[in-house]
């Protein structure tokens, strides 16, 4: 006696890994291979202008002289 398999089983199994293997081909391999936790891309900060480099204007201390 041996069992028939269950075929509609097999074939709602095999849609779901197809679905699944979809939507792995629509992300980026670099997605892929490292993937950002959403929690670090949500609170990730905006970086804010700065000031160029050398543009600072420093006040001069001439108390040496």
């Amino acid at each position: 006696m041996s069992s028939t398999p269950d075929i509609p089983a097999e074939e709602a199994a095999l849609a779901k890994l197809r679905e699944e293997i979809d939507e792995m081909k629509q992300k980026s391999e670099e997605e892929l291979v490292s993937p950002l936790p959403s929690a670090v891309a949500e609170e990730e900060p905006t970086p804010g202008p700065t000031d160029a480099i050398g543009s600072e204007k420093w006040e001069s201390d001439d108390t040496s002289s």
